[in-house]
């Protein structure tokens, strides 16, 4: 139907949204970026960082401008994670919404409640609130697709500081793997990818014997960020 120049549809539309999984690692377990909201009847509740998509924006920029505006966070790279349509996921309407995710050091951001947030922070995994909605859902979902991720691409370079020890990156992969891993079978597969780089320092002031300090090979992590590997242990 045409309407003083513009195109209407004649049949209904669902709205479109985006919902965003942020997890952080700070050397401890992995955390989720959570945001308290209140409902009409003033019972807040807790869920993922989202909205509806603007006409004039990607579901991508929606997905960033949405987490600025209601966390404080921005200039983080998020990856499209998957679209949630099931037809009851939303009470209130039918409702779209294209889910992105991302990890981050949550140390080096300030979160602040913002629109229409009462509040922000962050949770342990094993700790979350009840979530609204799918947003569990999508949380697992995510989670899945990260320990995915990191058996075939490289992370913490965002993560770790520029120097670390192997156990910090172990702890790393543990916790995102929620698992334990062979210290030895670790340190052997990670050294033979030649992803690091030794440097000639070790830690200070600790009890126990100093561990050595690695950084990553900038070169060796890019290429393989593109072209993947195999990380089984």
């Amino acid at each position: 139907m045409e309407t003083k120049g513009k195109f209407t549809y004649d049949y209904e539309r669902p709205a479109l949204a985006t919902d965003c999984v942020i997890f952080g690692f700070d050397g401890g377990e992995l955390k989720v970026l959570l945001m308290e909201r209140e409902t009409e009847d003033s019972q807040s509740t807790w869920s993922l960082p989202g909205g509806f998509v603007y006409m004039n924006e990607t579901t991508e920029e929606s997905a960033k401008r949405i987490l600025h505006e209601k966390t404080g966070i921005k200039n983080v790279f998020v990856e499209q994670l998957y679209t949630f349509s099931e037809v009851d996921r939303d009470p209130r309407q039918r409702v779209v919404a294209v889910a992105y995710y991302a990890l981050v050091n949550n140390k080096k951001f300030q979160i602040a409640a913002g629109l229409n947030a009462k509040n922000v922070a962050w949770f342990e995994l094993s700790k979350m609130p009840k979530l609204i909605f799918d947003h569990s859902k999508i949380v697992k979902t995510a989670l899945i697709r990260l320990k995915g991720k990191v058996r075939y691409q490289p992370i913490g370079f965002e993560l770790l500081n520029e120097k670390f020890t192997l156990t910090q990156l172990q702890q790393l992969y543990e916790a995102i793997l929620e698992t334990t891993t062979d210290k030895r079978n670790f340190r052997k597969k990670i050294l033979s990818m030649k992803l690091l780089k030794a440097l000639n320092e070790k830690e200070q002031n600790v009890a126990r014997k100093a561990a050595q300090y690695f950084s990553f090979d900038k070169q060796a992590y890019k290429e393989f960020t593109h072209s993947g590997f195999n990380f089984e242990l």
